[in-house]
């Protein structure tokens, strides 16, 4: 997950070198803020390394984003950002096989740490804060298939699952590209204990943004 961060900023980097900076105007300095949207490339894995076997699978995402500046090249990020995860997975139940396809809608909160070493590209790094707001399971095997829906009501701020998140924005006059990197952490349950999800969603996104200055 490290190195695929880092090559994420270094594509960045080599990419706005293709941008003309004459006549740009720097906006590094200046409060941003913009919409977004694009897709999710997501999974999870078995931190107990059980016998469990998911592929990944494409999720829609969009949200806003507000740049507050601290100086020309260091700023926070916030975001909300609604974002479909998930998996897909087949195996055998009495000897017959099966398709699940599990969707979960969450709003994703990052807050990110904002280094903005050159005028059109900025990195981020931070921790991220879910709450999960739906989720969907589709199960398919040679007899039946089933689909089950919920949706949950979280009014405690403080129940959320903790994650890590980062990459990079590439911005050119009011576009704005965007790739991130992300996994969770732990369950902060709302009483005040935390525990460790068992199966740690992961995901890539990719975004293209329009922002106001």
């Amino acid at each position: 997950m490290k190195k695929r961060l880092f090559g994420l900023i270094v594509l960045a980097i080599i990419s706005q070198q293709s941008f003309a900076q004459n006549g740009d105007t720097d906006l590094r300095a200046s409060l941003q803020f913009g919409l977004k949207a694009g897709v999710n490339y997501s999974n999870v894995y078995d931190i107990q390394g059980e016998n469990f076997k998911a592929n990944a699978k494409f999720g829609f995402t969009s949200g806003a984003f507000v740049a507050v500046p601290f100086g020309t090249f260091l700023g926070i990020q916030p975001e909300f950002i609604l974002s479909q995860k998930g998996f897909q997975a087949t195996g055998l139940i009495l000897g017959s096989s099966y398709d699940l396809t599990r969707t979960t809608t969450y709003l994703d909160i990052p807050l990110f740490f904002a280094f903005k070493p050159f005028n059109h590209l900025s990195i981020l790094l931070g921790p991220q804060f879910s709450y999960l707001l739906k989720e969907k399971n589709v199960f398919t095997n040679t007899l039946t298939s089933a689909q089950q829906e919920k949706e949950f009501t979280n009014d405690n701020i403080r129940k959320f699952t903790l994650c890590y998140s980062g990459g990079a924005d590439l911005k050119y006059d009011r576009f704005v590209l965007s790739a991130r990197v992300g996994w969770d952490v732990l369950n902060n349950n709302g009483d005040g204990t935390t525990s460790t999800p068992q199966y740690k969603n992961v995901w890539f996104q990719a975004t293209v943004g329009f922002q106001f200055l």
